[in-house]
């Protein structure tokens, strides 16, 4: 267990901590929480917190909110760490807790990285939670819904943090630059496109963007009145990575994924492979990749290859489970299966056939014969009447109409001759010609 360790504010800090923010003024990014008159800021500024959950990536602001909060409140106020309290400083902390409740001092106690905490700490705090003796303020990268206690999840509000923005890095680099907590003291010549490379390799994490900061000034190059420019060479050097011409917001962006795409439409592994790389070397989401190569599973091979789907969603799920840099591998997979694969693009032309027809015909009933009947009512009105069940027939088909009277014909999906699907266009073909003489 610490205590107050948040207000350490010494000169040998990492810059990270020495511009941790200490009101809400100073703070970037979050506006859906602590712009001015959203719920979080309300509760901070006039000091009436309860119980609460901050649930977002590392390096957004969750340990900085509590050192806001602890700085607000009128509040007794203890940091926790899961890595280093057990059960016993938790009761001990708990119980000093109750003795301050009893003389009408209240309690905040700031739980980082809760869910390492496991089921019997958890529960440790919750009746302290229940009767009030504590406000529990818990952060964590993980989904709370799975790695918080239940019955101690239900008694806080989940606040969702997001990733920074571009811009909101760059604010807080251009502030490191001249608030005297950082470099304020010093001559620094660093320029505004190199600040925002600092922000795109740091990917929305305020502590990765302002650690790379600290590596690139104290490694730029000083002259004899000590001033300090950041060169393009050394820039490279502490991100390990070129300044590759990509903006994950603006026209590049859609550019290099439009690349992509085209690439694996075209069948052509290598390209596609380069641009996979553009993107996640310059610093994109892997998952917004896997994102789009499962829409392209779909969307140009479809079930000339049904497996496409399967292989696009396992890519996204090990992008999921272990991140950059080690998931580029599975994404290299996937796209160059995508590049392979046969091509069909029958499931977005019927999908965008059917959409036109649903939009015009929103108001077109179900027909009476599959609709479902479970009430008496229902069923004295037809709901259901004629319905044909497929399984009790020996070809596993019926000639029942599924289609509403002012669509009677209309076709959507028409299976191309490639891979698999030409298959699938014999079977439906048959399907057509059963009906047909039925």
């Amino acid at each position: 267990m610490e205590q107050k360790s948040l207000f350490d504010n010494q000169d040998n800090q990492p810059l990270a901590s020495r511009l941790r923010p200490q009101d809400l003024d100073e703070f970037v990014g979050q506006s859906h929480l602590i712009g001015e008159g959203k719920i979080l800021r309300r509760l901070i500024e006039e000091d009436k917190i309860s119980s609460l959950i901050l649930w977002g990536p590392p390096g957004v602001g969750k340990t900085t909110l509590a050192t806001i909060i602890a700085n607000k409140t009128n509040s007794a106020f203890i940091n926790f760490s899961a890595v280093t309290s057990g059960i016993k400083e938790i009761k001990t902390v708990m119980a000093q807790a109750e003795e301050s409740r009893k003389l009408g001092q209240k309690t905040i106690v700031f739980v980082d990285e809760i869910h390492r905490f496991n089921k019997a700490q958890q529960d440790a705090f919750l009746p302290f939670v229940e009767k009030g003796s504590i406000i529990l303020i818990g952060a964590t990268t993980e989904n709370p819904s799975f790695e918080v206690n239940g019955a101690l999840l239900s008694r806080c509000k989940v606040f969702v943090l997001q990733g920074l923005k571009t811009q909101d890095l760059v604010a807080l680099l251009k502030r490191a630059i001249t608030d005297k907590r950082g470099f304020g003291n010093q001559k620094v010549n660093i320029t505004d496109e190199q600040l925002e490379i600092v922000a795109k390799f740091a990917n929305g994490d305020a502590r990765n963007a302002l650690s790379t900061l600290e590596m690139v000034v104290l490694n730029g190059n000083v002259n004899e009145n000590g001033e300090i420019t950041v060169t393009e060479e050394t820039l490279e050097q502490c991100i390990s990575k070129k300044s590759l011409l990509y903006d994950k917001n603006g026209e590049e962006h859609y550019n290099v994924i439009s690349a992509l795409h085209k690439s694996m439409r075209n069948s052509d592994p290598d390209a596609a492979v380069y641009w996979l790389a553009r993107m996640l070397e310059a610093g994109e989401d892997p998952l917004y990749v896997a994102r789009r190569v499962t829409r392209f599973a779909s969307e140009d091979v479809g079930l000339a290859d049904p497996h496409a789907l399967e292989i696009a969603v396992a890519a996204y799920q090990a992008c999921h489970f272990i991140g950059m840099p080690e998931c580029t591998v599975n994404l290299t997979e996937a796209v160059i299966y995508m590049s392979l694969a046969p091509k069909s693009n029958a499931m977005e032309i019927a999908y965008n056939m059917a959409k036109i027809d649903a939009i015009k015909e929103l108001a077109e009933p179900v027909p009476l014969v599959i609709r479902n009947a479970p009430t008496k009512l229902m069923k004295e009105l037809d709901y259901g009447k004629g319905y044909q069940y497929a399984h009790d027939t020996e070809e596993k088909l019926t000639n029942m109409q599924c289609l509403p009277d002012s669509l009677l014909g209309r076709e959507y999906y028409m299976p191309t001759e490639q891979g698999l699907e030409a298959k699938y266009k014999q079977k439906l073909q048959k399907i057509k010609d059963w009906k047909k003489t039925h």
